[in-house]
């Protein structure tokens, strides 16, 4: 080797060298935790611009949609006390409030049809669906309120569906309540239950003792997301589309399913007593939407979260490189400037914005071998430059491949990424301690193959 990257070391000053590099090792891999962190935070921008990409489609598509359907809003009047901030002198006054009350049975059948749209080089996720709501309502029984039924206000009643978003309503919405048909207006009178929505006027009779059937087909365009709220003493929801990758999210899991790559099919049944809201209240007392249950129209692969969880074991990747190169130094008696070792960082560091790049326009796998091949060469490359010897090479670039390997398997299996990575932890471990086990750290003798390369 050239007396550039092989040099002489004297037998006096050996221990304090062996230390001296050891040293300058380790704070090279502090040093290159900046860069690290500089690629946590790049993975994070491209994240981010991703969600404004997604917000940005939503907003002049339509967002994620919540329905809450149907709940019956009958204003009242009832009377408190107030006090006077002048004279302190309390008189009653009459407040309107409203009483919910939530249908005895409910069945939403929906059918959901989505498409990829994009926004540059990101693909996000939008639908259209179409969905029937039926059920029934209780006849009508203000007992347990205790409210006067004179200051029941039936006249006002309005049957409500709340919608996160209206612009996703693609067609006039008629309701069947009974015999009568009915159309919508936007909005709604009271926000105790629901924040938007749309509402319809129906003529309720306390007298009546019969149920009240309604029925009501809805098309609804959102993205991504779409969440229903149980609001029925039996609720049952049936869904099925041709996206195949979907993700069963919110309160409740679907008592059935079946996902294909041809689509999927699930179905949830949920009682009352499975929520904790009752059927009927005053006010705004409940939050409904933390019992909310649907779908997440997920893209098959999220390559920024797999790209975040590879540079998680960079300082894992680096290190042990080093050591590799280390024991190289130690049992052929080279020397490796501490430039070289930083270059040699910087490469694998260089591996992760590769990666990162790359993933944005094909997948995640095929990105990662890319990556990888590219940097397995330019390292190869350059430390056959630099020790002159083929066999070294080659069993540095075995274990990169090696490490390589082990990163791409802890990625793919999730689940098991914990377990898998302990256990390559202590190989890796193992072999430090066994091939460093012989390893005479005050007496090594570097000058002996420096004369012969020089």
């Amino acid at each position: 080797m050239e007396s550039s990257q092989l040099q002489q070391i004297p037998k006096k000053s050996l221990k304090n060298n062996v230390y001296f590099k050891i040293t300058t090792i380790i704070i090279i891999v502090l040093l290159l935790l900046v860069p690290t962190a500089m690629v946590h935070n790049l993975i994070q921008e491209r994240e981010q611009t991703q969600n404004q990409a997604i917000e940005e489609v939503s907003s002049k598509w339509a967002g994620a949609q919540t329905l809450v359907a149907p709940v019956l809003s009958i204003p009242y009047i009832k009377y408190v006390r107030e006090t006077s901030k002048k004279d302190t002198t309390e008189k009653i006054v009459a407040v309107k409030d409203y009483i919910h009350i939530l249908p005895d049975n409910l069945e939403i059948t929906g059918t959901i049809n989505p498409e990829k749209r994009n926004r540059g080089i990101y693909d996000i996720v939008v639908y259209n669906s179409k969905v029937e709501i039926t059920g029934t309502f209780k006849a009508l029984d203000f007992s347990a309120l205790d409210i006067l039924p004179q200051n029941i206000k039936l006249d006002k009643t309005e049957f409500v569906v709340g919608i996160d978003d209206l612009r996703g309503i693609e067609k006039q919405v008629e309701l069947q309540w009974n015999n009568q048909q009915l159309f919508f207006n936007p909005g709604v009178s009271s926000t105790d239950v629901v924040a938007s929505g749309i509402n319809a006027a129906v003529l309720v009779d306390p007298l009546q003792k019969e149920n009240y059937r309604f029925k009501l087909t809805l098309d609804l365009k959102g993205s991504q997301n779409l969440y229903f709220v149980p609001v029925g003493k039996v609720t049952d929801v049936k869904l099925n589309s041709s996206w195949p990758n979907p993700s069963f999210t919110g309160a409740f899991l679907p008592d059935s399913r079946s996902v294909a790559e041809s689509g999927f099919k699930a179905n949830w049944n949920v009682l009352h007593l499975n929520r904790n809201y009752p059927q009927m209240w005053t006010g705004s007392r409940f939050d409904l939407d933390a019992s909310a249950f649907g779908i997440d129209l997920l893209l098959p692969v999220d390559n920024y979260q797999k790209a975040y969880r590879s540079v998680q074991y960079a300082i894992l990747f680096i290190g042990f490189t080093f050591l590799v190169f280390f024991f190289i130094e130690v049992l052929n008696k080279v020397f490796i400037h501490p430039i070289q070792y930083i270059l040699v960082g910087v490469a694998l560091i260089v591996f992760y914005t590769l990666l990162l790049s790359i993933s944005e326009h094909i997948s995640f796998d095929l990105a990662f071998i890319v990556s990888a091949l590219s940097t397995l060469l330019l390292i190869a490359g350059y430390v056959r430059a630099i020790l002159k010897s083929s066999k070294l090479t080659l069993l540095l670039s075995a274990i990169l491949v090696i490490l390589y390997a082990f990163i791409f398997v802890i990625i793919q299996l999730q689940d098991y990424a914990l377990l898998i990575g302990s256990i390559g932890i202590f190989v890796i471990l193992a072999l430090s301690m066994y091939f460093s086990r012989q390893i005479d750290w005050y007496n090594l003798n570097l000058s002996e193959k420096a004369n012969k390369n020089e």
